[in-house]
This record gives C-alpha cells, structure tokens and sequence, in this order.
C-alpha cells in the first residue's frame, strides 16, 4: 500500500509507511437478534445473541446485501472495547456474541481480543464469515470460537476469483478445519439466479458437506437484486426444488429469506419434529436437556435419542 492508502478491506492503512489498523474496536451496529437470524439452527435454539457489526470486507460480492457496510468505510461507528462487549452480553442476560453483518475477519486482531474476553467470562464466541482466510490466522480465530456459519458462495474457482475476490479453496481450507477442530458449523449459500444455482456446482457443494459430515446444516437462502447486481430474485419453488436435491446427501437443508418459510427440525432417528419454527418463532418442545457424561445433550422426546443440536 502506499503512504495514505489503505487495503481492498478498507480497513488497514498505511501511515508513513506503517501498518495501521484505525477501524480496531469500531462497530457498525450492536443488537440483540435471535440466534437463527446468523442463521444458526443446530446451536442453542430459541436463544438471543448479542450481535456485533464491523465496516469493510476482503470480498467484493456485487450482490452484498450489506454493502452500505461491507463495501464502504463511511458508516457510523463507536468504540466498543473487548470487555465492553462482553459486559453488555452479560447485562442483557445473553451468554452469546456474534461478530457478523459485514465481513468480521478484516477485523481479527479485535476479534481475538474479544473472544478471549467473552470466553473469560464464559461467553460462547458465534462466528458469522466468508471463511476466506489463511490457515495459520484461520487456525487462530478457530480455537476460541464456539459456532460458526460460513458463506460457501459458489463451488466455482472461476466465480468465487473474478466476481467476487476471493479464493475457493481458502474457504473450503476454512470450513474443513472448523469441522475438525470441534467449532459446530452451519452453512449458508445464497443462490443468485444464473450464477451458482446449476445442479453441478450445488451438488459439488452438498457433496463437500457430505463427506465432512451429513448432520452440517446447510442453509440456502434467496437472492434479491441489491448492490450491483439485478437479476431476478431466487423464487421460492426453485429454492425448494434445490433444497429437495440436496436432502439426498445432507440431513438437514433449510430454506431462508423467503415470505412465510418454515423450517423445523426433524429427529435423526424417528422423524419427530425436535424444534418448530415459524419465521423466528421457535418451540423446542421437541428436546429435552440432559446431563450425559457430564455435558448436557438434548434428546427427542418422542424416541429418547440423543440428537446433534447444542446447547453447551
């Protein structure tokens, strides 16, 4: 970077030839979301989480939906210390963090702090990211965060390259090593008509997920024209017809960002519903919370079979 400039991040810039980060515990936004708006649907359902929002992004997506946040740096911001954020999780009775809206890991060196403040005071640390990181920085943020949910936007080098700036095998690298490293992992792909939706590319991804693991949540949500982008929005019959297709390799597949969509959870075992949603209306009636080998596992009430959504 040049002496003045600063990154395609638009977060680190150089000051007379030092890296700076100026942006460091500046946030876009702090609110209280339901935890399945991240969207998480396997982590501590029903839960609110305190959500934290940054300013600027390594991808250029021309459809970003956050891009007044994402793609700029001129938003309003405040300070918001590590300790405060997780002073304020604790004051609102939230036991959760997530670090969203725009792209949180131009951000790590906050980041890290702030995980390790949260955790400290036995805050789980959500993550809500494109995954488009090195390994080692990857492997760093990894080992303090408790759930995550990564953008897979295309199955495409090619797409993921020339239209929106990053590297595909970085983020399959990312997602990989979240799974192995124990993090509870959901995905989520918005499907832009013309662009990722074909049967090859979405069947690569559910077969990617598949072989990690059958129970990852995967969730595809419907594109409307924003940013730079103006093709037509995803319809709702086409994301379900996806959807169908991929619940042959992928147990769990929800539908979101589309008018009145329910997504409930099914029992592995028996089928039962575990957890009923409406929108973001939720009823776990279906689980119960055990204690088993001293943690404490939820169990189909119908079946009394353990079953893979998280509480602790």
């Amino acid at each position: 970077m040049r002496p003045g400039a600063s990154g395609r991040c638009g977060v680190r810039v150089n000051r007379n030839g030092v890296g700076t980060i100026p942006f460091y515990g500046r946030i876009s936004s702090a609110a209280m979301d339901p935890i399945e708006k991240k969207p998480l649907y396997h982590f501590r359902p029903g839960a609110s989480i305190l959500s934290l929002g940054f300013l600027g992004c390594n991808l250029f997506c021309p459809f970003c939906q956050n891009w007044y946040i994402s793609q700029s740096t001129q938003a309003d911001t405040r300070s918001f210390s590590p300790e405060e954020a997780a002073s304020a999780a604790l004051a609102a009775g939230c036991s959760q963090i997530a670090y969203t809206y725009s792209e949180p890991l131009v951000h790590i060196e906050y980041l890290l702090d702030c995980m390790k403040a949260a955790r400290e005071r036995g805050i789980a640390n959500v993550l809500v990211s494109n995954g488009c990181l090195q390994k080692e920085a990857a492997a760093d943020i990894l080992a303090l965060t408790d759930a995550a949910n990564i953008d897979l936007k295309s199955f495409s080098p090619d797409t993921y390259g020339r239209t929106l700036g990053g590297d595909l095998a970085a983020v399959l690298d990312f997602i990989t090593l979240a799974y192995r490293m124990g993090v509870h992992l959901e995905i989520t792909t918005l499907i832009v008509p013309g662009l990722n939706d074909g049967e090859t590319e979405l069947d690569g991804i559910s077969g990617f997920l598949k072989e990690l693991s059958p129970l990852i949540p995967w969730h595809l949500s419907a594109y409307h024209p924003d940013y730079r982008w103006d093709a037509p929005p995803t319809e709702a019959s086409g994301l379900e017809k996806i959807a169908r297709r991929a619940r042959k390799d992928l147990s769990y597949v929800y539908t979101g960002n589309i008018p009145g969509e329910t997504n409930d959870t099914p029992c592995p075992h028996c089928g039962s519903p575990l957890v009923r949603r409406r929108g973001y209306s939720v009823n776990t009636n279906g689980m119960v919370l055990k204690e088993h080998q001293g943690k404490n596992t939820y169990y189909c009430t119908a079946c009394a079979q353990p079953v893979p959504v998280i509480r602790y």
